[in-house]
């Protein structure tokens, strides 16, 4: 199994990548391989100028054409979701999330920017013919602490539950996700079948 897992936000230190590395770690310890994009790991060129042919964009292209599924993650300003990940989400390909499993992520400054996932994130999700978006994750900014130095960031125990809920429904879809059978499979089982009528 192949997730590929996107990060939103244009700052190192997010709580909204603290939530996108703490859902790659739970995967990668259940068998599920997980590759990362980061929209600021991207030249900021190729972003603007909505360059199809770049190569940091085509390599995303190209393991979201493999995925089984995908974690998206976000940071909530003025009430949507990040510019830089929609400009990114708008270099895939028209149907790039067809057969796939999406699982959003939003964090906030306050429950209020609750709704951009619904209203903001997933219309765009939908528009890229994802198969099925979960009803996802939203985390105010209090529920998220950094620890002093370099120690790993707090959860608070409601987030953690939930993240872990979460992350169980994205697994369980992804294992029921139905596989696509290649045409040319598909036509060698038709001809190769034995039929009565």
């Amino acid at each position: 199994m192949l997730v590929v897992s996107i990060g939103g936000s244009p700052s190192p230190r997010s709580r909204s990548g603290v939530l996108l590395e703490r859902s790659r770690q739970w995967l990668q310890e259940r068998g599920v391989e997980v590759v990362t994009f980061l929209v600021r790991d991207f030249p900021a060129e190729d972003l603007l100028h909505a360059r199809f042919d770049s190569p940091h964009v085509q390599h995303l292209q190209q393991l979201v054409a493999q995925a089984d599924g995908l974690v998206v993650a976000t940071p909530v300003y003025k009430a949507s979701f990040a510019g830089a990940l929609k400009t990114l989400l708008d270099l895939l390909p028209e149907r790039a999330l067809e057969h796939k499993i999406v699982l959003p992520i939003a964090t906030g400054g306050s429950i209020a920017h609750m709704l951009a996932v619904d209203y903001a994130l997933k219309p765009v999700l939908s528009a890229l013919k994802a198969q099925e978006t979960l009803q996802g994750i939203f985390a105010d900014d209090s529920q998220i602490a950094y620890a002093e130095g370099a120690g790993p960031a707090k959860l608070a125990p409601a987030l953690q539950e939930r993240l872990l809920d979460s992350l169980e429904t994205f697994h369980v879809a992804l294992a029921r996700r139905p596989r696509p059978v290649a045409p040319g499979v598909l036509n060698e089982r038709l001809i190769s079948a034995r039929w009565s009528i």
